[in-house]
């Protein structure tokens, strides 16, 4: 399975880090978001990944190269100088991406999550990772199916748009990280687009399952949770 990386944003939350710096290249832990991302999927046996480019793109050319000192390899979507969204960036890597279901990863989240578990469920077009809302989402993407809300993490079932009516404690934060069919993009047109329609009218098909993961999971979208990372790793 390949891997498409999200790097083109600009990080307008993350100014003034960014004006010079790709978010994904902002650096915790002694290496950048994204290289951490890189080492966790290569040893969960990832080899192909592709990074989509926009906001100072040239910089991850450079500190990525081809990938070889990292054990896989690199290719590059590049979206010109304005980001084509999420949707809109999926469409024009898919070329890159093959026929078969490709996983795509924020870069800018932290995590440690066990990217090994990635698969695409039969008869689904999209396959998301969720979490616990956090403070800046308290009422979540996307509700699980009522009966999923005690069960294991890992466990597999349909969801639906969090902004319909849902019962209480079953809707929950989209991870960024997930796994698709090229098929839920093929009839896309190329051009700007955001993915959050896609999926929920998906999820009104039933094409959509989901998974709770209860692990380390941080959104760096704010200077102020990304000191608050690299302080809670100093002190580790």
């Amino acid at each position: 399975m390949r891997v498409l990386l999200l790097a083109a944003g600009r990080g307008e939350r993350m100014r003034p880090l960014t004006d010079d710096t790709p978010k994904p290249l902002l650096e915790v832990g002694g290496r950048a978001l994204i290289e951490h991302h890189i080492t966790r999927l290569a040893a969960a046996g990832f080899s192909e990944l592709v990074v989509n480019l926009s906001w100072h793109g040239e910089q991850l050319r450079a500190r990525l190269g081809d990938g070889a000192r990292y054990s896989v390899s690199i290719a590059y979507s590049d979206e010109g100088p304005e980001a084509l969204e999420t949707a809109g960036g999926i469409v024009h890597a898919l070329p890159l991406l093959g026929d078969a279901p490709f996983a795509v990863v924020n870069s800018d989240i932290w995590t440690d999550y066990d990217f090994s578990r990635l698969a695409l469920p039969a008869g689904k077009r999209a396959h998301l990772v969720l979490v616990a809302n956090p403070e800046h989402n308290p009422n979540g993407d996307f509700a699980l199916a009522p009966s999923f809300a005690l069960a294991p993490s890992g466990s597999e079932s349909v969801i639906r748009d969090a902004l319909n009516p849902a019962p209480r404690g079953t809707a929950f934060t989209f991870a960024g990280i997930a796994v698709y069919s090229p098929e839920l993009f093929a009839a896309l047109e190329p051009g700007k687009r955001p993915l959050a329609p896609l999926l929920r009218e998906a999820a009104e098909r039933g094409e959509v399952s989901g998974e709770l993961f209860k692990g380390v999971w941080d959104d760096i979208g704010t200077p102020q949770r990304l000191e608050a990372l690299r302080c809670r790793l100093g002190a580790d």
